[in-house]
C-alpha cells in the first residue's frame, strides 16, 4: 500500500513528540511526590493522547468518518487513491472562525475527486465500537507522523516509518495491527530477565528469614520495573566499543524493543510488552552497566527528596543488590539463567507474574514498595558500599536466622518454642532494654554525657564507617578483563591504585605491582574518596581451594590512622563470605605483621596445607599468615554490634544489681560454737544471688597404677610390631623433611610414648589415648591423602582402637 508523504492532519500539542523521555520513569526519584520535569512532561503527553481519544469517540458520524477518509483508500474502481484530502481546509483558527466547515459525505477528494463517500463505503455498516476501535489508531498514526519527523536517529526513524504505514494498513483494511516479519515474535530469549532476576533471588537468597528476604524481593521489583520503564539508547549512540555480534544483536534487540515495548506506550492500538519478560540475558548485558551507574546517580542526586524507608532501600541497599547480580550477568556459569534452574524456597513468588505493566506512565517505581526492612557502575567495577543490610549482611548470619536454624536443628517446627535453657534472660526484658537504648539515642530530651557522644573507647573503624554513611568514601571491586572493556573510570582506578601500591611499598618492584594489578584473574578493592583511590587491597581468589591470597593492601599516608585500612578489610572479610570462602592467606613482611594481626590474621594457619600448597607464590623474608572467617558474623558492623551488645549486658547488669541491693543480716553461727567449715547454704543471700550448690559427680572407677601400666605397654609394644608403624618409630628427621617443624607445632612418635610409659607419664588412659591421636593428626595435615604415610596413619589409628577397646580401656 502507497503512503501519503503530506500530513494527514494539522498536529496539535497532543502528540508525544519522540515517545517516552530519554530517562526512565522509575529511575528519576524516590518517591511519588518529587517526580522530574521529565517524568510530568511524559504524563502530560500521555494524559493528553488518552483525552484526544476520548474526544475523537464522542464526534458524530460524519466527523468520524472524514478522520478515518483521510487514511482509507478509494473504494471507486479504477482509482489509486490512498486518502481522502478535503478541499476547502479550514483557515488559520481565529477569533472569528474558531470553528472548520462542516463536511459532508458528497464533498470531492482534492487528489481523485472522487466523493467522501466512495472513501468510507466500506464503513457504512460498521457499527460505532468499530469505528471508535480505528479512530483510535488514527490518533496513533497522526503521533507516529510526528515522531517520524522529529526523530533524529535514522534507525529509531526508519522503525517510526514502518509502524505509521503498518497502522495505516490497518484502518484500510479494518484489521488488527500485528508486527511481523524477521523481528521475531515475543519471547526473543529464555529465560527472560524478570525469570533469570527471579533465580538470582532464589539462588542468594533464598535461605533468609521472612523479613530480610522480603526486602531482597522488593529490590528485585524495583530493578525490574525500572527496566521496564528504561530508554534504551540508539546504536549510534551507545559509545562503547564492542565486537561485531554484539553490535548486531543490540541493534535487532533495539529495533524489538521500539516496536514491542516502547512506542506501544503512547500508542496503545499496538500490542505492548514488558522489557523484562520478553528480552534475557543478551539485552542485560548491554545495558546494566550504564543503567546502574546513571540509576544510581540519579537517586544519590534526589536523596533528600526521598522518605527515610525509601532513602535506606535505594541507597544503602540498592547497590549492594546489584553488585552481587551484576556477577550473575556477566558470569560465564551462573546458574541463575539455566533453563532448568528450579527455585528451592518456598517463600520465593514468581517475579515475572508480580511484575506488569504500570497502570499510571510515569509513576515512580520506588513509590509502589513500603517494605522498611533493615537490613556497578561499569563491567569490571563492582560497588560494595554501603553494606547490604545494616543489622547483618544476610539473615542466614543475623540473629534471627541464626535461631531459626538452631531450631530447625534441634527438630522445631517454625510454630513450636525454643527450649528454655536455665539462665536464659527473659525476652521481655531485653526488648524493654533495646527500647530503652533507642529512645535514648533518638533522643528524649535529656542532656546526653560525652561519654555517649563520644565514647573513650570508640572502634578503629568508626570513623570511616561514618563517612561510608554520608556517602564521603566509596569501596568498589574493581578488575582488568579481557573478554569485556572496563569503563575508563575503572582503567584511571586501576593506576590510581597501581601507583598507591609501588609509592607506599617502595621494597615492592613497580613492574610486578602493574603485572599483578592489571591482571585479570586478580581484583582489586579500592576505597574512593573524592572520586580517587586512597586506599586499597589486591588479591586472587581461588573458589575452588576455599581461599583467597592477598597480594598487596595499603592506604596512602596522609589518609592513613582513620581506620581505613580496618573498613577495607571488613568490606573485603564481607565480600568474600559472599561467594563463600572462608580463609585468607598473605605473606607479610615486618612492617605489616602488625596490622595483620589487628584484622584476625595468625601465623597458625587454619587451612591445610594441602590446599594452598602450589597455589600461592612464597616471598623471602615474608611471613606468611592466615585468616579464617565465620559465616556468622557481619564485618562491616562487627564492632558496632560489639559495643550494643556490651551496652546491653551493662544496663542488664546493673538492673540485677538493684535488685540484689538488699542488705542480709551477717552470720551468727559463730556466736554458737560451730565448727568450721561452714556449710556455703547457710550464708544469708547467697541462694537469693543465685548461686547453686555444686553437683557432686561421681567418681570413675579408678584403675591400678600397675595394672594401667602394664596395659598400656603391652598396647604400645603391639602397635611398634605391626606393619604400617615404620613412620612413626622414632621422631622425623629434620634432613628428611626441611619444613615438618614449620608446620607441627606439637610431633609425637612411638619412641617418646616408650620414654614417656617408663617414666610413669600415663596416669590416666586418656593422655595416652592423646598421644596416639596426635601422631595420626601430625600425619595427616603434612601429608597428602593419597601418600604411604596417610595410608599407615589410618591404619595404626584403627589397630590402636582395636586393642584399646580389647583391653577394656575404652567405650565399644
Amino acid at each position: 500500500m502507497s503512503t501519503n508523504t503530506d500530513p494527514p492532519a494539522t498536529p496539535t500539542d497532543d502528540v508525544i513528540g519522540t515517545g517516552i523521555p530519554k530517562q526512565t520513569t522509575a529511575a528519576t526519584t524516590g518517591a511519588a511526590q518529587s517526580q522530574s520535569t521529565e517524568i510530568s512532561h511524559k504524563t502530560n503527553n500521555l494524559q493528553r493522547i488518552a483525552q484526544k481519544k476520548m474526544l475523537v469517540r464522542s464526534f458524530p458520524r460524519n466527523k468520524k468518518l472524514e478522520k478515518l477518509a483521510v487514511y482509507s483508500t478509494c473504494k471507486s474502481e479504477g482509482c489509486k487513491c490512498n486518502g481522502w484530502k478535503n478541499p476547502n481546509p479550514p483557515t488559520q483558527p481565529g477569533a472569528t472562525d474558531p470553528i472548520p466547515p462542516v463536511v459532508s459525505l458528497t464533498d470531492p477528494c482534492k487528489s481523485c475527486r472522487h466523493s467522501l463517500g466512495a472513501h468510507v463505503s466500506h464503513l457504512d455498516n460498521t457499527d460505532e465500537e468499530e469505528l471508535n476501535r480505528l479512530l483510535r489508531i488514527v490518533v496513533d498514526v497522526e503521533n507516529l507522523f510526528v515522531c517520524v519527523h522529529r526523530e533524529e536517529d535514522a534507525e529509531a526513524k526508519q522503525v517510526y516509518f514502518y509502524l505509521f504505514k503498518l497502522l495505516r494498513k490497518c484502518i484500510s483494511n479494518m484489521s488488527t495491527p500485528s508486527i511481523e516479519g524477521s523481528l521475531g515474535t515475543p519471547p526473543f530469549e529464555k529465560p527472560s530477565i524478570a525469570k533469570g532476576v527471579t533465580n538470582f533471588v532464589a539462588y542468594k537468597f533464598g535461605t533468609l528469614a521472612q523479613k530480610e528476604w522480603q526486602t531482597m524481593y522488593d529490590l528485585a521489583k524495583m530493578f525490574l520495573h525500572c527496566l521496564n520503564h528504561w530508554k534504551l539508547w540508539p546504536p549510534a549512540s551507545r559509545g562503547q566499543q564492542v565486537d561485531e555480534k554484539d553490535e548486531n544483536d543490540y541493534k535487532l534487540n533495539y529495533t524489538r524493543w521500539l516496536c514491542f515495548c516502547h512506542v506501544p506506550v503512547f500508542c496503545d492500538s499496538l500490542p505492548r510488552f514488558d522489557t523484562t519478560l520478553i528480552f534475557g540475558r543478551t539485552l542485560l548485558r548491554s545495558v546494566f552497566q550504564t543503567m546502574r551507574r546513571q540509576l544510581l546517580d540519579k537517586f544519590r542526586a534526589e536523596k533528600d527528596k526521598m522518605p527515610p524507608d525509601k532513602k535506606t532501600l535505594v541507597l544503602t541497599h540498592f547497590p549492594r543488590f546489584l553488585t552481587m547480580l551484576e556477577q550473575e550477568v556477566y558470569g560465564s556459569s551462573s546458574p541463575i539463567w539455566d533453563p532448568e534452574f528450579v527455585q528451592n524456597s518456598s517463600n520465593m513468588p514468581s517475579l515475572a507474574s508480580t511484575v506488569s505493566p504500570s497502570g499510571a506512565a510515569g509513576v515512580s517505581g520506588l513509590s509502589r514498595f513500603t517494605s522498611t526492612t533493615v537490613g556497578t557502575d561499569a563491567y569490571g567495577a563492582l560497588n560494595i558500599s554501603p553494606g547490604l543490610l545494616s543489622s547483618g549482611r544476610r539473615s542466614s548470619r543475623s540473629q534471627e536466622a541464626a535461631e531459626k536454624r538452631k531450631a530447625d536443628e534441634a527438630g522445631l517446627s517454625d510454630g513450636a518454642k525454643r527450649p528454655r535453657i536455665d539462665g536464659d534472660i527473659p525476652k521481655e526484658l531485653l526488648e524493654e532494654v533495646v527500647a530503652d537504648m533507642t529512645t535514648e539515642a533518638e533522643g528524649d530530651g535529656t542532656m546526653l554525657g560525652p561519654e555517649t557522644l563520644c565514647p573513650t573507647n570508640a572502634a578503629r573503624d568508626e570513623q570511616a564507617r561514618q563517612e561510608e554513611k554520608d556517602g564521603k568514601i566509596d569501596f568498589h571491586i574493581i578488575n582488568n578483563s579481557l573478554s569485556h572493556r572496563p569503563t575508563n573510570q575503572v582503567f584511571i582506578w586501576l593506576i590510581e591504585v597501581q601507583n598507591l601500591f609501588s609509592h607506599q611499598l617502595p621494597r615492592m618492584p613497580k613492574e610486578y605491582i602493574t603485572r599483578l594489578v592489571f591482571d585479570p584473574k586478580h581484583k582489586c578493592l579500592v576505597l574512593v574518596k573524592h572520586n580517587h583511590v586512597i586506599g586499597g587491597i589486591c588479591f586472587r581468589m581461588f573458589p575452588t581451594q576455599c581461599f583467597t591470597e592477598i597480594v598487596f593492601c595499603a592506604v596512602t599516608s596522609s589518609e592513613q590512622v582513620k581506620g581505613y585500612g580496618t573498613t577495607l578489610m571488613n568490606h573485603l572479610k564481607d565480600y568474600h563470605l559472599i561467594h563463600n570462602i572462608t580463609h585468607f592467606l598473605t605473606f607479610a613482611d615486618e612492617f605489616a605483621t602488625g596490622y595483620f594481626k589487628k584484622q584476625g590474621f595468625s601465623k597458625d594457619i587454619k587451612l591445610p596445607r594441602a590446599q594452598y600448597l602450589g597455589y600461592i607464590k612464597d616471598y623471602e623474608g615474608a611471613t606468611l599468615m592466615g585468616c579464617e572467617l565465620c559465616p556468622r558474623i557481619n564485618y562491616t558492623d562487627f564492632s558496632r554490634v560489639i559495643r550494643k551488645q556490651k551496652e546491653i549486658i551493662k544496663r542488664l547488669a546493673a538492673r540485677k544489681s538493684l535488685e540484689t541491693e538488699k542488705v542480709y543480716s551477717g552470720i551468727t553461727l559463730f556466736k554458737e560454737g560451730v565448727k568450721l567449715p561452714i556449710p556455703l547454704e547457710s550464708i544469708p543471700g547467697l541462694i537469693e544471688s543465685g548461686w547453686k550448690p555444686p553437683i557432686k559427680k561421681e567418681k570413675e572407677n579408678q584403675i591400678d597404677p600397675d595394672q594401667l601400666y602394664n596395659q598400656l605397654r603391652t598396647i604400645l609394644q603391639q602397635v611398634k610390631s605391626h606393619a604400617s608403624a615404620w613412620p612413626f618409630l622414632k621422631p622425623v628427621d629434620k634432613s628428611e623433611a626441611p619444613d615438618y617443624y614449620d608446620h607441627i607445632r606439637f610431633p609425637m612418635d612411638l619412641r617418646t610414648m616408650g620414654e614417656r610409659l617408663k617414666n610413669k607419664y600415663y596416669v590416666h588412659k586418656s593422655l595416652f589415648v592423646a598421644d596416639m591421636n596426635r601422631i595420626v593428626t601430625n600425619c595427616r595435615s603434612y601429608n597428602e591423602p593419597d601418600t604411604e604415610y596417610y595410608k599407615c596413619a589410618n591404619t595404626i589409628e584403627k589397630y590402636y582402637i582395636t586393642k584399646m577397646k580389647e583391653a577394656g580401656l575404652m567405650d565399644k
